[in-house]
Parts: structure tokens; sequence; C-alpha cells
């Protein structure tokens, strides 16, 4: 597989029934967390293993650090085990979130343990069922493995160094622009966004059929906002840090290799109360 950032429905639906071929389901419903487990039981892509965002995607036990910690890479790395990945194995991930939920996510984390031989579905599952490809209530039959494998700290940001950023940073909020304004606060129990941070909602990366606009389109439109920063200057940031990996993702497409993710996101950042929120726009 040659993907590395985004692989669509037919080139994906060539490679089912290849073992060095890992299909991982990461649907999941924030307001109903058992739902994408559910779902896929009831159909999901042909030889596809499920990564449960509260459970293999995240640790809920670890404290102040967000609605979804980054687990430590031991636990990571078990979930890898428990679905047959090596480090030859090509993984592809989707959603039913055009990868925001939590596809990207899984992408982002593959990236941290340095596995760069993974790609998101373009479109999600809602892709996979337009083009009438084949579903199946069947489970995996993978064959586990042992992994060992850790992260890059380099490629995560927390928050001690986020309050040490001086001008040369740049941090992207990916949430919709009701709530980077404070207009609205659906989920965390305070309104607002870092100061400093400018928006762009993780929506705007794709088109009205839920699939990516083209890399050359998306690089003149992170350009903009880059302006007279480099790509490696630039830390993505959501409401717990699943959906900005979703704006990493698409400058990576784009050719803007090196940004960064802001792990424990806003509601990380609004754990300790004495830090400082700005509201209305940038």
């Amino acid at each position: 597989m040659n993907a590395r950032t985004l692989i669509d429905a037919a080139a994906l639906n060539s490679l089912l029934g290849r073992s060095d071929v890992l299909v991982v389901d990461c649907r999941f419903d924030i307001a109903d967390a058992q739902r994408g487990s559910r779902d896929y039981a009831q159909a999901h892509i042909p030889g596809a293993v499920y990564a449960d965002l509260d459970h293999d995607l995240s640790d809920l036990s670890k404290r102040n650090l967000g609605r979804h910690p980054l687990p430590d890479a031991a636990r990571f790395t078990n979930a890898l085990g428990r679905w047959g990945w090596t480090p030859q194995t090509s993984v592809v991930a989707y959603d039913n979130a055009n990868g925001a939920l939590a596809a990207a996510r899984l992408w982002w984390m593959l990236r941290l343990i340095g596995h760069e031989n993974a790609a998101v579905l373009d479109g999600g599952f809602a892709a996979w069922k337009k083009a009438a490809f084949a579903l199946t209530p069947e489970q995996s039959g993978r064959v586990a493995t042992r992994v060992d494998a850790d992260y890059d700290a380099a490629q995560i940001v927390y928050t001690d160094e986020l309050q040490r950023r001086g001008s040369s940073t740049l941090l992207i909020d990916a949430r919709a622009a009701p709530r980077y304004r404070g207009d609205v606060e659906p989920i965390d129990p305070v309104a607002g966004h870092v100061p400093g941070a400018v928006n762009r909602p993780f929506s705007d990366n794709l088109i009205a059929d839920g699939t990516f606009k083209p890399g050359a389109v998306l690089r003149e439109e992170f350009s903009a906002l880059l302006r007279t920063h480099q790509p490696a200057d630039v830390v993505h940031m959501c409401g717990s840090g699943v959906t900005a990996c979703l704006n990493l993702l698409a400058m990576e497409h784009a050719g803007l290799a090196g940004s960064r993710v802001y792990a424990p996101s806003w509601s990380g950042w609004i754990s300790d109360a004495s830090r400082p929120v700005a509201r209305g726009a940038a």
C-alpha cells in the first residue's frame, strides 16, 4: 500500500484479504459511547478489527489531561498486538465521521510510534457503503502479535510546553466556530478558546460528500492561515485531542509536514481554572 494519508474505497477494496493489511473500524459516537461497537458488530468492512476511542485510543483513568487522554504507549501497543499488527503491516482506519471520530486519531498515534504505512479511508464508512462494497458482521480472525514500541514524545504537546510557546508557534483550534468563539459549549464546562489560538474547523477540510478537498486546495488554504509560520511551528488542538488530528492529516495530505497535536486540548486546558480563557473571534 502506497497511501500515507488517504485512501479511497476502491483502492481499499482491492487490498481486502491480504494478511499484511490491517483495516481498523474506529466508529464512535460522543453521545453514545457504545454505539460504535454495536454498529461494528452489526456490519463492518470485511476483516476489520474494532478500535474503541475510549478504551483503545484513550486512557480515561488519567486526570486533568482532557476528555480523551492519550494512553501510554504500552496500552496502545497492547491494542495493536490484539489486532495482529506488525511493523510490516499496512493500516487503513475508517469511521463514520469522515475521519474525525476517530480514524485520524489512530492514524496520528501510529505516527507517534514511527509507523507511517497507514491511511484514513477518504469519506469513511459512508463512502464504502455508497460504493456498495461488501459488509459483514463476522469477527476478524487475525492472529495476535507481540508489539513493543514507544511514542516519539517530540510529536506530542502538553500544557507546560504550550504555556511556554512564543510568537513562533501557531495554535490552530479545530472546533466549530461557535464553540471556538465561546457562543456555545455543548460538551465541556467552560466555553471559549486558548488565548492566541486561531480557528480552522476540521470540517473545512472536506467537501459536501465528506471526502477531503484536493491536496493542492488544502495547501493553499493552510498556507494562507500559516502566513509566515512553517508547518513545524503549528500545534493543533480541539475539544479533547481527537478531531485536531484531522487538521494534522489534512496538512500532511497537502504536503505541509511536521505539525503537532496538543493532546489534552481544550478540555485539558480548562482543567485548571487559573489558565486564561479567550472568547470571541480571533
